[in-house]
């Protein structure tokens, strides 16, 4: 999946600036910039900014020299030491400690990012998702704020008004107005733990918030927000649905053995491929053979110890030596 992020979304927009969940699968994008980016030429045209805690993942691509900035919310345990001794890519006050503020931070992230890639445990077929389960519910962190396209946004980029132009094309009206837009993608493996999966019919949020008589359901992310579902399966970009039923459709081409994915209309799901709006990792020229740790730029908390210097001092819980 990362792969696919990086050669099917990242470098088709260009995206410059972004922000993203935490995870393994955000994290391993960032470990694969140095090996696999840098195969595909992609240094220095993209993912030079970030709005993003100092996340020791990203090491391994700051020393590569992919990395010109990261704005932080809040900080990480042990990177003390590697962000005072990389300012020029920090934020950091006179003493070398990292300057970091929340609200300028989400401000950034919402109105100067070109991108948000996240993830969730449930998507429904208009892309709603959701981390508030039956069984679970999770906090959703800045995904509500990050992952929503900032309709009073007027600082242009060329990923931001190329998202724009492809969902406004060939519409009419006020829904044709050229504007940009963000791009939001969901990025999610069929199935989750347990094997519960990941794309429903309806979102557990809507039974939710009629047992805790909440105003709304709680849904994370709003799928009309959404531009890119992207999983083991390969990428839908909503952007390219010119209805509700092409949408939906996109979202089950890509939903894999899960009842949401088995009950395509497998004629449409192909169309929508034959156009580009379902891409799988073939048609990228992704061999997944080669998806292994071995392209990783650290497999192992050691491995970025050494890539920082032995300035990340990981905490003990992390540690295996």
């Amino acid at each position: 999946m990362a792969m696919m992020a990086i050669k099917g979304i990242y470098a088709e927009y260009g995206v410059q600036r972004l922000n993203h969940g935490i995870g393994f699968d955000t994290a391993a994008i960032e470990l694969l910039l140095p090996t696999y980016g840098e195969a595909l030429g992609l240094k220095g045209k993209i993912c030079r900014h970030w709005a993003l805690n100092p996340h020791p993942a990203l090491i391994p691509a700051i020393e590569a020299g992919w990395v010109e900035s990261v704005h932080s919310f809040g900080s990480e345990l042990g990177m003390e030491d590697y962000i005072r001794a990389r300012s020029d890519v920090f934020f950091t006050g006179p003493d070398g400690s990292l300057r970091s503020n929340r609200a300028f931070c989400q401000a950034a992230g919402h109105y100067a990012c070109d991108l948000f890639i996240g993830s969730t445990l449930q998507m429904d077929l208009a892309g709603n998702s959701s981390t508030a389960t039956l069984d679970r519910i999770a906090g959703f962190g800045g995904a509500p704020n990050m992952g929503a396209d900032a309709r009073g946004r007027r600082h242009a980029s060329p990923a931001w008004l190329k998202a724009g132009a492809q969902a406004r094309a060939g519409r009419s009206g006020a829904a044709g107005t050229p504007r940009g837009q963000k791009l939001v993608v969901q990025m999610v493996e069929t199935f989750r733990e347990h094997m519960q999966p990941a794309f429903v019919e309806t979102l557990d949020a809507w039974t939710l918030q009629e047992k805790a008589s909440l105003a709304l359901p709680p849904i994370m992310v709003y799928g009309e927000d959404v531009t890119h579902v992207l999983t083991e399966e390969g990428i839908a970009n909503l952007l390219l649905c010119r209805s509700d039923e092409e949408r939906e459709q996109a979202i089950r081409g890509v939903a894999g053995y899960t009842a949401v994915g088995l009950a395509r209309d497998r004629c449409l799901v192909e169309n929508l491929r034959d156009r580009g709006v379902i891409q799988r990792p073939q048609d990228l020229g992704i061999d997944p053979r080669q998806a292994t740790r071995n392209l990783l730029a650290a497999r192992s908390m050691r491995d970025l110890v050494r890539a920082s210097g032995g300035l990340y001092a990981p905490p003990a819980r992390f540690r295996n030596w």
